[in-house]
């Protein structure tokens, strides 16, 4: 009998071919980018919301496996992550399946996968687990905590399938560091504002990234978002103001999911508002 994978990727029509990652940056409009863990809300309840993300013009959702203990993540991503694992039903599979079953819907959204190494990948074959990927629909993907010997594996395993890579660096890392991970990138740069958790905002404003930003682009073609301590539009427009294809919001998306949650509230509803609330002014 195939699996539940197997079923939706022959019954499901061809996905639509959105627009490219951050395609208003050409329009003088900062890309958006949020940060959610799959299952919280649960999968159905998120479907719903990506479609309305879709409505909205949000360019990128990140959505992560979740997986627990992360050692880069805040608090509210950390409860996210244990209230996904709790209800159970969000593993690498379950994921693709939901990603295979809803992406032919979007025309806008783009959807980058998170997964951690430990968690999700380490016991699977990774070239058969990138091709798995690739097939859901996914439109890119985030290895976290990939151990260093195995980057060249992945990234000849995405280039194989056909899947574009995201790529991380910090702010502050050395500029041999910066310059690899900008080379790399296939799917997007992300731009880590500064080194700490998620949910923490850098000292100086991300606006001050902007000699980053720049040096980067010398290595890359693809574009550079940014990401840790963005959680208003102010802070998205500091962003491009630095130069950025777009901002990642993290933190502030899954606080809003949580607290949607707590209040009993319509979340795809009560998440629409924030997203307006973020979303950038057109030039």
């Amino acid at each position: 009998m195939p699996s539940r994978l197997e079923v939706t990727r022959t019954t499901n029509p061809a996905p639509t071919a959105p627009a490219p990652f951050f395609p208003r940056r050409t329009e003088g409009r900062t890309g958006l980018a949020l940060f959610l863990n799959a299952g919280d809300p649960p999968l159905p309840v998120l479907r719903d919301l990506l479609l309305m993300l879709d409505e909205e013009r949000v360019d990128c959702l990140e959505l992560a496996v979740p997986f627990p203990d992360s050692v880069t993540d805040g608090a509210v991503v950390r409860r996210s992550a244990s209230r996904a694992l709790a209800r159970g039903g969000a593993g690498l599979d379950d994921v693709l399946a939901f990603i295979a079953d809803v992406r032919p819907h979007l025309t806008h959204t783009r959807i980058a996968l998170l997964t951690d190494w430990r968690y999700s990948l380490g016991h699977r074959d990774l070239a058969a687990a990138t091709r798995d990927i690739a097939a859901s629909g996914a439109d890119g993907l985030l290895v976290h905590a990939l151990p260093p010997r195995l980057r060249t594996a992945h990234l000849e395993s995405a280039a194989e399938a056909g899947l574009p890579v995201v790529t991380t660096c910090y702010a502050r890392s050395a500029e041999e560091t910066r310059a690899e991970a900008a080379a790399r990138a296939s799917a997007y740069l992300y731009l880590v504002a500064h080194y700490g958790r998620s949910g923490t905002a850098p000292a100086d404003g991300h606006a001050a990234l902007a000699r980053t930003v720049t040096g980067l682009r010398a290595h890359t073609d693809s574009p550079i978002a940014v990401g840790f301590g963005v959680s208003t539009r102010q802070h998205v427009e500091a962003v491009g103001a630095a130069g950025a294809d777009a901002a990642i919001i993290g933190s502030a998306a899954v606080a809003a999911i949580e607290a949607a949650q707590e209040a009993g509230q319509d979340v795809t509803e009560a998440f629409r508002t924030f997203v307006r609330s973020v979303l950038p002014e057109s030039p």
